[in-house]
């Protein structure tokens, strides 16, 4: 028989494998003699080896899922593959669990809703498909915000936001990366007043002013997590990336970093409902500006503010503290209280960073499905309660009372159970 048949046994599914045979003349050969593209595999030959992965894509992803979302494209050429690798390519991470996944463009949303839609649901606490993302930047109704500054070394809010009909970084072309640098820092530089700045291109930027400007917080360096890497985020580095700062160095724009632009308010103390206005006037003047030359941010109601990660849809805030508690941190029931309140810690570095001097960075964990103000309130709320215990252990009192209930009970139901 001259002509290549190619005879497929799908076995051991669950698993994530199949046996894929090629016979020519009823001698076996390699498969790629047969093929020009993947999906002259048979689905189960491509599926990824995921059994000892512990990510929010491993998590949902089925054989039968991949199959019929394999072949499919976005308009813009994006495929399920490439919004999975990242997640492929790093099993887990030992500090959270991750979400494994990423999108390529707006659509990728849409034309691979049955993946992304479990995916969101599980990482954004039960957020259902028919759900509707509520959208807040009313910086006068925020209550309190005035956090005492013995504790609170300094607060950020900061957001992604992306650019309507351009890829994002994972998928974008040399030109759609260099388009986007262009739109934003031409809105930028209309601003005046307390946010009038510059543009620092990172490729014309000497090495010592960059490695400065990192050091300080303001500036971002090339990606090294592999998640980044794997996502294609480091390509053509460092062309058409680069910081805009304002004179004042309080409001930030990180330009295609892992996304078309990450937008910081910042200061010193704990005046974060300060750094919440500056945050919400210098995001609306941005979206203003480039409106009045014919371009959109990504949004829908659905999933509000559109980005490359799963984890940053909605809002995209990530408003947090720098806080200094080392006798509250050294309580057992310190991250029962966080995951109780919906805040998340980490180092002040950056997500995988050591905890140095006793100093957490405390945030938001919620993005979705709350408004900017709401998610606000909850990090006041938190980082109060957490002062008013960090206070009473340092007069050698005891914070029962200070802790929710619920604390309580899940703390003295798991050592009962130890």
């Amino acid at each position: 028989m001259s002509r290549l048949v190619a005879v497929c046994s799908s076995i051991g599914l669950a698993a994530g494998g199949v046996a894929y045979t090629a016979y020519k003349g009823g001698e076996p050969v390699h498969a790629r003699v047969t093929c020009s593209n993947q999906y002259k595999f048979p689905a189960g030959s491509n599926y990824p080896d995921i059994l000892q992965h512990r990510n929010y894509m491993a998590q949902v992803l089925t054989p039968e899922m991949y199959n019929k979302l394999r072949s499919r494209t976005t308009p813009h050429g994006c495929t399920f593959d490439e919004c999975i690798q990242p997640g492929v390519d790093n099993p887990s991470n030992p500090h959270f669990k991750e979400v494994g996944c990423i999108a390529g463009d707006e659509e990728s949303y849409e034309v691979f809703s049955e993946f992304f839609d479990k995916v969101i649901d599980e990482r954004h606490e039960g957020y259902k498909p028919w759900d509707k993302h509520i959208k807040d930047m009313d910086y006068t109704k925020l209550k309190g915000g005035c956090l005492d500054d013995k504790f609170v070394l300094s607060s950020r809010v900061r957001t992604g936001r992306a650019i309507r009909g351009l890829r994002l970084p994972p998928s974008c072309t040399r030109a759609e990366r260099r388009e986007v640098e262009r739109v934003i820092v031409e809105a930028l530089n209309t601003l005046h007043g307390e946010f009038k700045g510059r543009y620092y291109p990172l490729k014309k930027m000497a090495a010592e002013e960059h490695q400065k400007l990192v050091e300080e917080g303001f500036m971002f360096g090339k990606p090294t997590a592999p998640q980044y890497v794997a996502a294609g985020m480091t390509r053509d580095w460092p062309d058409a990336r680069g910081l805009w700062a304002n004179d004042s160095k309080n409001f930030l724009v990180w330009i295609n970093e892992r996304d078309h632009a990450r937008i910081i308010s910042m200061q010193k103390g704990g005046n974060i409902a300060q750094t919440f206005m500056r945050y919400c006037k210098g995001v609306n003047l941005l979206e203003q500006e480039i409106s009045k030359k014919g371009w959109d941010f990504m949004w829908n109601e659905h999933l509000g503010y559109m980005a490359t990660s799963p984890a940053d849809l909605g809002t995209g805030m990530r408003a947090g503290v720098h806080i200094k508690i080392p006798m509250l941190s050294k309580d057992p029931r310190f991250d029962l209280f966080l995951q109780a309140m919906h805040l998340q810690k980490r180092g002040t570095g950056g997500t995988d960073s050591p905890i140095v001097d006793d100093v957490y960075d405390i945030s938001n964990s919620q993005r979705l499905g709350k408004s900017e103000v709401e998610l606000m309130q909850v990090l006041i709320k938190g980082v109060e309660d957490i002062i008013k215990m960090e206070k009473e252990l340092i007069k050698g009192g005891t914070i029962d009372r200070l802790l929710p209930a619920s604390v309580r009970d899940l703390y003295n139901k798991k050592n009962k159970t130890a």
